[in-house]
């Protein structure tokens, strides 16, 4: 649609049309109709170095969080969860802040079993 000259202006959802047809989010729509005004086609589609992201938990936090794992959980639970390991590490001093996601994502990584 942009390429047959429709502009924001005539079309005032344009992202909301665009993304619709090509079954994407509005806002990387608008994010690569951007690039491609800034750079033209090539630029778009050349893939950014994205760098990695730090690790929430160093080695030693890591083995503290698999050795609460498969210790023996809080009174009155019969498992340990996600958000109650994470909320552990928190209580305990380990680390300040942790989601859930985070820790079932690192015991994955390390192949560990809940059980």
């Amino acid at each position: 649609m942009a390429s047959e000259g429709e502009t924001d202006q005539a079309m005032p959802t344009a992202g909301f049309a665009y993304a619709g047809i090509v079954r994407a989010y509005v806002a990387t729509v608008q994010r690569i109709r951007e690039k491609f005004v800034v750079g033209g086609l090539d630029f778009v589609l050349k893939d950014e170095v994205h760098p990695p992201k730090p690790k929430k938990l160093d080695e030693t936090q890591v083995a503290f969080l698999i050795a609460t794992a498969c210790s023996n959980p809080p009174v009155g639970r019969v498992r340990w969860t996600m958000q109650l390991l994470a909320d552990h590490l928190v209580n305990v001093g380990i680390i300040d802040s942790i989601s859930d996601e985070t820790v079932r994502q690192t015991l994955k990584k390390m192949k560990s079993s809940l059980g």
